[in-house]
């Protein structure tokens, strides 16, 4: 039976937060299979695993974010499909935020005079864009300086891994539900090679995984959900891909997609929100439908 969800969602959350990000109790399961596969850990109890993401975080898109405490680390996860070379800065900039909550709960004060312990950090971003990157990579703050500085005394890291189905075979074999989502995503993106259409694709993928049985069943409960994300999901990818092309920058038409959705809601006219944003007319007008298809 399928799960009609509230109309006032609007899909903004990716398919990978949707599955390992959540506070259900099968998306605690595979939050913590994830995180003993990535880690050589033992964990049974998925409550172990406290998750502290922040919601609403200008720096995150599509609140894309999955952040948790566990073993005096605290650790964030981020899903990429598009290489971005800014995830050290992004990373650095939500974990001071997420080290201010920290403090405040746990009544300490950097005005202290003696030496205030935090939770270690630790940034991974799950990438699956470009096939032909390597299964593992480092991005270093020091890369962004304007003055080179190779002291290492203020560094920050995102460690990258590559999740496409070719790369991080021991990590997929160890962690079933990361199987399953890669596979998801590859039939998705094998229709379109294929020449079908975006709406086709996805359908054709979600059906296939309800077939196969993919995540318990998750493809089948959630459906309708599933494929609101995707096509969401893919629709902002193609978006950022055409910008590149024509010599844009991600980030901000990131920003200018987030304020042309909040306008319609407001009901907007496109036309001035596309004055305003510097969006295409057409852009804002699809925006528009399927805004309204999702209400």
């Amino acid at each position: 039976m399928e799960t009609h969800l509230p109309p006032q969602r609007q899909y903004k959350d990716r398919l990978f937060k949707a599955i390992f990000g959540r506070d259900t109790e099968e998306s605690k399961k595979w939050r913590l299979s994830l995180y003993n596969a990535l880690n050589n850990t033992n964990y049974t109890d998925p409550d172990e695993l406290q998750v502290n993401t922040i919601e609403n975080v200008i720096y995150i898109t599509m609140r894309n974010d999955i952040s948790f405490l566990i073993d005096d680390q605290m650790v964030l996860w981020e899903q990429q499909s598009s290489y971005n070379p800014n995830m050290p800065l992004r990373g650095l900039m939500y974990f001071s935020q997420l080290y201010q909550i920290y403090l405040t709960e746990n009544k300490k004060s950097i005005l202290s005079s003696k030496l205030v312990k935090i939770p270690t950090p630790k940034f991974i971003v799950f990438y699956n864009g470009n096939e032909n990157e390597p299964s593992r990579w480092s991005m270093k703050l020091s890369d962004a300086f304007i003055r080179e500085d190779k002291s290492g005394d203020f560094e920050w890291t995102a460690d990258i891994i590559n999740i496409n189905p070719n790369c991080n075979f021991p990590l997929q074999k160890k962690c079933r539900p990361l199987y399953d989502y890669i596979d998801f995503v590859y039939r998705v993106k094998r229709n379109q090679r294929s020449g079908m259409g975006k709406k086709k694709s996805v359908e054709e993928a979600v059906d296939w995984a309800i077939h196969e049985k993919l995540l318990d069943g998750f493809f089948k409960k959630q459906r309708s959900e599933v494929i609101g994300m995707s096509l969401t999901e893919f629709d902002m990818e193609e978006f950022k891909r055409v910008c590149r092309e024509d010599g844009y920058e991600d980030g901000v038409f990131a920003k200018a997609i987030e304020a042309a959705e909040n306008l319609l809601k407001e009901n907007i006219s496109p036309e001035v929100i596309a004055r305003c944003t510097g969006l295409p007319l057409e852009k804002v007008q699809e925006l528009a439908e399927k805004i309204s298809v999702d209400a």
